[in-house]
């Protein structure tokens, strides 16, 4: 059975895709490896074309959900990169290592956004 704080998550993340305006949902994957383990992957596609792709894996520790690993891939309808965020260790100079931001022409610091603020900034692209 999967573990109450998981399926809060996950329960979060339906309701802030249902609140977006004119999105497409493409594919929505709930894997559940463990109670307390689940990874998730989906694509958005909204009205202006763009898309936005999410990964991550997420476990309970402590009594609360946490990224182990994630990814928030967002590009517009002729494939460009609009932002990625993610946590890859391949920036080790940035500050909030290894967490960053991918813009079109750099790479900026970043914290990790929640996945309901990664699914906003994209919804808020005016293409």
């Amino acid at each position: 059975m999967l573990h109450e704080l998981l399926a809060a998550y996950l329960a979060r993340v339906e309701r802030t895709i249902q609140e977006c305006r004119q999105v497409y949902v493409e594919h929505y994957v709930e894997e559940v490896l463990t109670p307390e383990r689940i990874n998730l992957r989906l694509r958005l596609r909204f009205e202006q074309g763009h898309m936005l792709e999410i990964s991550e894996a997420v476990v309970i520790e402590d009594d609360r959900p946490v990224s182990l690993d994630y990814r928030y891939h967002c590009q517009d309808a002729l494939n460009r990169l609009v932002f990625r965020y993610d946590c890859t260790p391949h920036f080790p100079e940035l500050e909030n290592f290894p967490h960053h931001k991918h813009l079109p022409s750099q790479v900026i610091p970043s914290r990790k956004p929640d996945i309901e603020e990664a699914i906003g900034e994209a919804g808020q692209i005016e293409l």
